[in-house]
């Protein structure tokens, strides 16, 4: 078997009394087939079904739960961020979800170590450090998504910190689980009494490995020669050579070591510095060969990084939505690139670093022009297409085909040799669509191989090219993994990279910590031959043209606002595909079983905000998914409902508004019973919650025609008429902006008919096509109306608003020669055309807490926002838990429970800020951050004109 057969919904019922209690709430062990094909798949090409799910809240009930793992012989994987490519965090055990509860962050010395939990992203930890000019020593291509668990347990290294700040050389102490349940920190001043009074077997077992080790002339030679290069193969055998202290040892023993003989509940780590210059520019050969020989010399340079792309990675990369132009008129043969960077702390010796760069490309016989960029955008372009590249080409793999990414290091002299040997292999073995990739300063290099890895003959291919490859490998005396750890691709070959005297000790370690053996079996050791053809991922059955290119890299997760109260995006996608394999199997009480819990949990519960979108590398938009599931589960009565909505949207927005106005005026014990009533006849998903912080009605858009020629037309937003300002004292962000262009000397023009537009927005995503339609049209011929049919620019102020504006631009059907309209987010157009003519010569507020929403992310309008952020306060502050609040329109009304969930952290670092007031950029954002925190959110133009226009009255601007 390849891939293991979903369990049909009568054997998913495990005894798990055990499990429970070790966890102080039962709703913390998931036993559901939705759960557990959740969490069936990480990154990588394997595929395990745990039995049950645990999500555990502290280090002690971690702590329980290993316990009765090793008492009742129950296997067990610990889960962070799912990214690693070698099934190290898949399972048929128990699967021990150690990322949710465990996200804490603590800066010590002003940056300059950093005390870290394993749920915590990298770029999370990064962005914490960014202030004091220090950053994390590892970096990973994945620091998106990857978790700092997974960054220790992989030993985890990347494209600049080489084996010098990688995660066993930063390592400062760690505290660890082990599997008995005995808590050590190994940084505290009595961690080896602590180690010896209550593991006194691996307190003395570690004493003697070292010694053994010491002793033998020939395993100290292999131990200096493979851990001279990257290297993750096995266990860190270097700590033995390394340290003589138990508790060190154990710690630098635990890195790298898969989850296989603890769980580490936090980690100190040395920092290092965060270079503020850097200049990046790729250069193309016009092969592997060219291209690896130039290597020398481009090392010696000074170099930071240097990532390898070969003519395959190039093809890909020309596919993508945000291409480098040096990439994108490329006419790709055998070519292969290469993306050097050099980093520095002063800004003369970059200027220094380039000058010689440019000089040394004009030696090297480049295929294409080459050039050296600081600017930040052009410089983020190159490495998005590098650190993408694994899901990029896997994405773009041929239907019903796998993906499986290798990982190998070799002696730099000889990697041009050894890119050669498996470019050979690949032809031997027919794998057509291989790709090389990698970190070239390091001998550090990825290569993917695409195949169904069903059957027989596909799988004698794949072992024998394995068993060829590692030849190669071994031949050159290189490692069969460099970084992304042993798992179970490459367990059975550790015997035979490292010999049998060495292969013992590590059996010897895994004894001593695990005697049981149910910490991740089947990881990183394993005799088995065959262990690595075993679990192999089917190739993932059809469901949606926008997410089948999905390859469950989860770099989507950790900004989907949902991820903590039902499923992230990946999960979204992979119970579907399990849905759709259950059917094709017969299966149908387990795809019943599955669709039981996938309406809510998948699709009434996503904000489909397209945050996923901007951390996918290639560029799928799950939100785009669930709206197309909304819209075919939506009945004729709901289309015709939303399609009359559309036709009489004037009248809607006004019933809204007066709604809310008459509930503001009666106490919330009258409204609440009835609205609660309301939603048990209706469902959840068709009544909204009222609650008592939201406002009354807002007033009308329209407005009388510009008595001069206008600057632009503007289109407010129609969520502004149904919630009026978050205070009776504003006037609200319409006649903020008016007063503002006012006093800028700028006229808009309001179109007519205004009151019966909207962007579109509610329709789509609903998935309510009709209506959607309807609404297009009107708004499409309002706006080609008021624009002299695209002569002037219209401006939205709502940043979802300008999205949903966009949308429908992008789907009009043009005429030939017709002028496309453009839209401009208010806040942009404040920042670019209003501040520079009102001059700042008022008091700022003192602080000012901000939250930029998902659409002014995807849009990119960020930078401007903190512009005219700038403008109302000295201080700014984006909370470092920022993200999506869920509310989403009215779905944070449908489901509370999704805005509670999406913004309880950023609630906590929001308080801590105490600043003088509270802004976002559109109002659905700022009621569901207003609920989160307590705190009156409201638009920054509002409390611009607050600022800036100290004197204005509000009776002109009522309409």
């Amino acid at each position: 078997m390849t891939s293991q057969k979903p369990l049909a919904a009568e054997e998913q019922t495990p005894d798990l009394t055990r499990i429970r209690a070790a966890m102080a709430r039962p709703e913390q062990t998931k036993t559901r087939p939705l759960d557990l094909h959740a969490y069936a798949h990480d990154a990588s090409h394997f595929h395990l079904l745990p039995q049950a799910v645990a999500v555990p809240a502290n280090a002690q009930e971690v702590a329980g739960l290993l316990r009765a793992s090793a008492t009742h012989r129950l296997p067990l994987t610990l889960r962070s961020g799912g990214t690693s490519l070698s099934g190290q965090a898949v399972t048929d055990g128990l699967l021990v979800d150690v990322r949710k509860n465990f996200r804490g962050i603590e800066v010590l010395d002003g940056g300059a170590r950093v005390r870290v939990q394993p749920g915590a992203t990298v770029r999370d930890l990064n962005a914490r450090l960014l202030r004091f000019g220090r950053k994390f020593g590892p970096d990973p291509a994945s620091e998106v998504a990857c978790t700092i668990g997974g960054v220790v347990a992989n030993n985890s290294s990347g494209m600049a910190c080489g084996t010098t700040d990688n995660t066993y050389r930063t390592l400062e102490s760690l505290t660890v689980v082990l599997p008995g349940g005995t808590l050590i920190d190994t940084g505290a001043d009595d961690a080896d009494a602590r180690l010896r009074s209550l593991e006194p077997d691996i307190f003395a077992g570690l004493l003697e490995l070292r010694a053994r080790v010491l002793a033998s002339p020939g395993a100290r030679k292999i131990i200096e020669h493979q851990f001279s290069m990257k290297n993750t193969m096995g266990y860190g055998l270097n700590s033995l050579l390394d340290f003589d202290s138990p508790a060190e040892i154990l710690a630098h023993l635990i890195v790298g070591s898969e989850g296989t003989l603890g769980f580490v509940a936090e980690a100190v780590f040395r920092t290092v510095p965060r270079l503020a210059h850097a200049a990046s520019g790729l250069l193309v050969f016009k092969d592997l060969e060219a291209a690896n020989a130039a290597l020398p010399e481009i090392v010696a340079s000074g170099a930071a990084a240097v990532e390898l792309m070969d003519s395959t990675s190039l093809k890909v990369g020309q596919k993508l939505a945000r291409v480098p132009g040096v990439v994108r008129g490329l006419q790709v043969e055998q070519h292969a690139a290469l993306l050097v960077e050099y980093q520095t702390g002063d800004a003369r010796e970059l200027a220094e670093l380039g000058a010689r760069a440019a000089a040394l490309a004009g030696t090297l016989g480049l295929a294409a022009p080459a050039g050296f960029s600081t600017d930040a955008a052009a410089r983020a372009g190159l490495w998005h297409l590098r650190k993408g590249l694994y899901a990029s080409v896997a994405g773009a793999r041929p239907r019903g085909t796998t993906a499986l990414l290798e990982d190998v290091v070799v002696p730099v002299p000889v990697l041009g040799r050894t890119c050669v040997a498996l470019g050979t292999l690949f032809e031997k073995y027919g794998y057509e669509n291989s790709v090389i990739f990698g970190h070239a300063k390091d001998g550090n290099i990825h290569f993917m191989l695409t195949d169904g890895f069903e059957g027989r003959d596909q799988l004698e291919r794949y072992a024998a090219f394995t068993e060829d490859m590692v030849d190669v490998v071994l031949g050159e005396g290189g490692s069969l993994k460099a970084e992304h750890g042993t798992g179970r691709v490459m367990a059975p070959f550790v015997r035979r990279q490292y010999g049998d005297e060495l292969y013992a000790v590590m059996r010897r370690i895994k004894e001593l910590f695990d005697p049981a053996g149910m910490l991740n079996p089947g990881v990183l050791l394993d005799d088995d031959p065959t262990a690595h053809l075993r679990h192999i991922k089917a190739a993932p059955p059809a469901v949606d043209a926008e997410v089948d290119r999905c390859v469950s890299c989860g770099y989507c997760e950790p900004v989907c606002p949902s991820k903590d109260i039902t499923l992230t995006p990946r999960q979204r996608i992979v119970t579907l595909r399990a849905i759709e394999a259950a059917r094709a199997d017969g299966d149908l009480a387990l795809a019943n079983a599955l669709e039981a819990d996938y309406n809510y949990d998948a699709v009434d519960t996503c904000a489909v905000d397209g945050m996923c979108q901007t951390a996918c590398p290639v560029d799928i938009n799950t939100g785009n998914l669930v709206k197309h599931l909304r819209r075919d589960a939506a009945g004729s009565l709901e289309n015709g409902v939303w399609e009359t909505a559309a036709r009489h949207w004037g009248a809607v927005t006004r019933g809204a508004g007066l709604a809310l106005t008459l509930a503001a005026k009666v106490p919330a014990d009258v409204v609440l019973p009835a609205n609660s009533l309301g939603r048990k006849v209706l469902g959840a998903d068709t009544l909204p919650l009222y609650s008592a912080e939201l406002p009354g009605g807002g007033r009308a858009r329209r407005r009388p025609a510009p008595s001069g020629e206008p600057a632009a037309v503007y289109f407010p937003a129609c969520v502004n008429a149904m919630f009026g300002p978050a205070a009776d004292s504003s006037p609200g962000v319409q006649a903020s902006f008016e007063q503002l262009c006012e006093r800028a000397g700028l006229e808009l023009l309001v179109p007519e008919g205004i009151d019966g537009s909207c962007c579109g927005t509610p329709w789509s995503s609903k998935g309510m096509e009709a209506g959607l339609a309807e609404m297009r049209a009107r708004t499409l011929k309002l706006l080609r109306g008021a624009t002299r049919d695209g002569e002037l620019d219209i401006i939205a102020d709502a940043s979802s608003c300008t999205e949903g504006l966009i949308h429908t631009i992008e789907a009009e059907v043009s005429a030939p020669g017709q002028r496309s309209l453009r839209v401009v987010d208010a806040v942009e157009f404040t920042a670019e055309r209003i501040l520079p003519a009102l001059g700042e010569s008022w008091t700022r507020m003192d602080s000012l807490a901000l939250h930029p929403t998902c659409s002014s992310t995807r849009l990119g309008l960020n930078a401007s926002l903190e512009t005219v952020a700038g403008a109302v306060a000295d201080a700014v502050r984006i909370p470092d838990h920022w993200g999506c609040c869920g509310f989403a329109g009215d779905r944070g009304m449908l489901h509370p429970e999704l805005t509670a969930a999406a913004t309880s952290a950023q609630a906590a670092d929001v308080a801590a800020m105490g600043a003088t007031a509270h802004a976002s950029c559109n109002r659905t954002c700022e009621l569901g951050m207003t609920r989160a925190t307590g705190a009156g959110y409201r638009h920054v133009l509002e409390l611009l004109a607050d600022v800036a226009l100290p004197t204005r009255t509000l009776t002109s601007f009522l309409g």
